[in-house]
């Protein structure tokens, strides 16, 4: 039996995905570390190695990534659904986007050594300074002392249909596929139903649609509707400056004049701040999902829309839900769209001892989040400094979500600006979606801070009255 190879560096990175990426890139570029970066699929790119094909971003190539190399050209769609707006990566620009960072940039450093197809096996029982993984393809073993830290980027467990059987019971006869398996279909089924209202339910009505499916031959079932952000005012670039400040001022102006949280979202919907799939259903659900307005009229043709909650079961003739059993249609093909992209993890301190773990630092950013997190490991000195700065921001899930999503960004901005050096650093960043207010926040600090202190006080009242029983900070 061959010896296992030895290894030492100042960081193993578990995890080659965008998170793990997007730390070891910062990591590079501001510090003389030494790093292994250990991974389980064959190219760089955690859940984009598996995702759907016709996947795109949800947000602007340009926020996303790693913040050394752009992503995309900067260009705006001419045309298509997205047309105005910023150009959306897809799956196959992603994966070639992580494999130039991990060849052209993270390499050639000579400070990084990257182990694809390998599991990390942990701690050696005998020697817990000693960490150890093997290559699934060769099954060599390595050991690797680490001299800093180990840096956790699967924490978050980003999940797409592929990964994850259905919690649902599925019938022999009843023909259920992953969001993957559209684009290969041969035989045209006599119904599509969409299961699942998340992204990726979306996604699949879009693709649907795109395809000229017609809008009656789709049922979509969505167990919750949810409150969906325009993607209109999350864009880069000084001509797109006006409108997102326009939505701020909206935002803060709602939230000033909301007397309670049901006022505050109608107000939020009339000013566009959020938008919904149906004018005559409130939703309960909040995911930082974004659309544009001519996405949302087309799934809006969608009639045939179930909201009886989740699936539990499906057989060729009744469609089981939480609230109520429904017909089938025969010859339906059913597209699981279930898988949780965004699930709520519990928080744990980022920095602890000899163990870094990302988590998102700033509500659904996980890419940023994960270079902030690099930035903080290279700037400063002890654990506690380094905890202050990042606090873990869950993912959201109810409309309650929304707010304290926003007291924790404002919170957040505050908190960071006050740091000269840090929001020299912000501004810098190419991943921070909120960039260009801390260049307003730096030329109008009075005035602004005064914004985001009414708006996160306000929020915290309104908070309060919805969740009477749940501590608010």
């Amino acid at each position: 039996m061959e010896k296992p190879t030895t290894l030492e560096v100042d960081y193993l990175i578990v995890g080659a995905g965008a998170m793990g990426m997007a730390f070891a890139d910062t990591l590079m570029a501001e510090s003389d570390a030494t790093v292994a970066i250990v991974d389980r699929y064959a190219q760089p790119g955690g859940h984009w190695t598996v995702a759907y094909p016709y996947v795109r971003l949800h947000q602007p190539s340009a926020f996303y990534g790693v913040n050394s190399r752009e992503l995309g050209s900067g260009a705006v769609d001419q045309d298509g659904w997205n047309a105005g707006l910023h150009e959306l990566a897809s799956t196959n620009e992603i994966l070639t986007y992580f494999h130039e960072v991990m060849h052209k940039t993270l390499l050639p450093t000579g400070r990084v050594s990257y182990h694809p197809m390998s599991f990390y096996d942990g701690p050696d029982p005998a020697r817990p300074d000693v960490q150890r993984f093997h290559s699934v393809v060769t099954g060599a073993e390595f050991e690797v002392t680490v001299r800093r830290r180990i840096v956790d980027s699967t924490y978050m467990n980003v999940t797409v249909p592929s990964m994850v059987a259905p919690k649902y019971k599925v019938a022999s006869g009843v023909r259920l596929i992953a969001p993957n398996q559209l684009p290969a279909l041969e035989l045209r089924p006599s119904h599509y139903t969409v299961v699942g209202a998340g992204k990726t339910g979306i996604d699949a009505c879009l693709w649907l649609l795109r395809h000229d499916v017609e809008p009656s031959d789709i049922t979509w079932i969505a167990p919750r509707d949810a409150w969906l952000l325009d993607r209109t005012h999350i864009q880069p670039g000084p001509e797109f400056a006006p409108i997102a400040a326009e939505a701020n001022g909206a935002r803060i102006e709602a939230v000033l004049g909301a007397g309670t949280s049901e006022e505050l979202f109608r107000r939020l919907e009339a000013g566009g701040t959020l938008m919904r799939l149906s004018p005559d259903v409130t939703p309960t659900s909040y995911r930082c999902a974004t659309v544009t307005r001519a996405e949302l009229e087309q799934l809006r043709r969608i009639d045939d829309v179930v909201r009886h909650g989740r699936v539990r079961h499906i057989d060729e003739e009744t469609i089981e839900l939480e609230q109520a059993s429904i017909p089938a249609r025969p010859g339906t093909l059913y597209i699981d769209c279930t898988a949780d992209g965004l699930e709520q993890r519990p928080p744990v301190p980022v920095f602890d001892g000899a163990r870094i773990t990302l988590q998102s630092l700033i509500s659904c950013q996980q890419v940023f989040s994960a270079s902030f997190a690099a930035h903080i490991e290279a700037t400063y000195a002890d654990d506690s400094t380094k905890n202050e700065l990042c606090i873990p921001s869950p993912h959201p899930n109810t409309n309650i979500d929304w707010l304290r999503s926003i007291i924790d960004v404002g919170d957040r901005l505050l908190r960071w600006s006050a740091d000269p050096d840090l929001r020299a650093w912000l501004k810098k960043s190419r991943l921070f979606l909120y960039s260009t207010l801390m260049l307003v926040l730096e030329e109008q600090t009075e005035t602004i801070t005064g914004l985001i202190h009414a708006e996160g006080s306000r929020l915290r009242e309104l908070l309060a009255q919805a969740t009477p029983d749940a501590a608010v900070h």
